[in-house]
């Protein structure tokens, strides 16, 4: 059988998506023991896990490109979760870090909006996950600035008063949160969590992955994979199992 005609006899293969969309710590999570690679390794056959975190990002830029991301006459409906993880460098301190600061209220305002569009286009709010940015551990990270010539620019109680806007706003919005700031800093000293004092250990990962994944497993348990077990073929006549 020709290729041609075998794609005109079986339907399209659409494999459904999950969005991460987020900044460094996103971008950072198909790396090797990265959280978004566990994610993908648990859904393989499933879902397509797609890596849309820009680095150094803040919600102020994030909302402009979101609707360059998902569009509902292109892709809205093959999405089965978004994770929206911004903060991180909204909370930077605006007097040293100015350009990727972002005031308290507008970073609140800008993930509702960011929400909001996501409805608008028919994502529904049981669908997304908002994930708070994880504590700042000030020591190890004031070491990474000055290893830049940078001062310490950003604080753990200001990282700590967006957290709980972003709790906030997934209340309002009736959306699933993930409040990593809290939860990394429940009972424990959360430095181990961190690499250098901002972004994820492997042991970070692997607590956000285990979070968020207790928080997706629900919602994505019941995908069928995609294409039969190879030991289903029919190796006598493939077009029947596979078409």
């Amino acid at each position: 059988m020709a290729l041609a005609e075998a794609g005109a006899r079986g339907r399209l293969l659409r494999w459904p998506r999950v969005l991460l969309f987020g900044d460094s710590i996103t971008e950072y999570s198909f790396q090797e023991n990265g959280w978004g690679a566990y994610l993908a390794e648990r859904l393989v056959r499933k879902c397509d896990v797609v890596n849309r975190g820009i680095s150094g990002y803040n919600t102020r830029w994030a909302k402009l490109i979101l609707p360059r991301l998902i569009t509902e006459s292109t892709s809205a409906d093959s999405i089965v979760a978004v994770t929206i993880f911004f903060g991180a460098n909204d909370s930077a301190l605006k007097e040293l870090n100015p350009k990727q600061h972002v005031p308290l209220e507008e970073y609140a305002a800008n993930l509702k909006s960011m929400v909001q569009y996501l409805k608008s286009v028919d994502v529904t709010a049981d669908r997304i996950i908002l994930i708070t940015p994880p504590p700042l551990q000030e020591s190890a990270w004031e070491k990474a600035c000055l290893a830049k010539g940078d001062k310490l620019n950003r604080s753990n109680a200001t990282t700590g008063q967006y957290a709980q806007a972003c709790v906030q706003v997934a209340r309002e919005c009736g959306t699933d949160v993930l409040d990593l700031w809290t939860l990394m800093q429940k009972n424990q000293d959360f430095s181990s969590y961190l690499s250098d004092g901002l972004h994820l250990s492997t042991k970070g990962n692997s607590f956000l992955a285990a979070q968020l994944w207790s928080r997706l497993e629900n919602k994505l348990s019941a995908l069928p994979s995609l294409l039969p077990y190879w030991r289903d073929v029919d190796h006598t006549n493939p077009e029947a199992s596979l078409l």
